[in-house]
């Protein structure tokens, strides 16, 4: 199976709003399982389709309890209690930044098969599905971030890209 990279912060489908699935069929089921393959091997728990350079409305999300495959996900209530966390992304390596956001979501969407389906969650998880659902809108941590914490998250993912590059570079030698 042929994986995509993870997309890092500056490329452009990362800031545009997702298009929405309008069939469930054998590919977008393949993107779903080659989505959690890649999200898997980074350590990651969550994934958007445009952080692999598809700008579909799909998710995948596992917090320890198996994944969820979310197709055209739309959260449809915010808790009013708000929890202070380090998040971090995929597309922003060895960036962390502390961002409130609502403790409970419910979220509809369809699954791999075409179903639809409700979930309340908290914790963990109604924070991945925020985290992911932001980037299909094309909403990223460092637009959630104080000004300082964006400066501080782009400086710090410059120098964690050189390193990245630096050790690619040494690798091939």
């Amino acid at each position: 199976m042929k994986y995509r990279d993870i997309l890092i912060f500056g490329e452009p489908v990362l800031k545009e709003k997702s298009k929405e699935v309008q069939n469930i069929d054998s590919n977008i089921r393949k993107t779903l399982k080659n989505m959690y393959e890649i999200m898997k091997r980074a350590d990651g728990v969550g994934l958007a389709a445009p952080q692999i350079g598809i700008p579909l409305r799909l998710v995948v999300i596992d917090v320890g309890e198996g994944p969820i495959f979310m197709v055209n996900p739309e959260i449809t209530w915010y808790s009013k209690e708000e929890v202070d966390f380090e998040e971090g992304c995929l597309s922003f390596p060895g960036v962390a930044i502390n961002i409130t956001r609502p403790e409970k979501v419910k979220v509809a969407f369809l699954d791999e098969k075409g179903r639809k389906n409700f979930l309340e969650a908290d914790g963990l998880l109604a924070r991945a599905i925020q985290h992911e659902v932001d980037h299909l809108d094309g909403v990223l941590i460092i637009d959630r971030a104080t000004k300082t914490q964006r400066m501080e998250a782009i400086q710090k993912l410059q120098e964690n890209i050189q390193q990245i590059e630096e050790t690619k570079t040494l690798t091939k030698e």
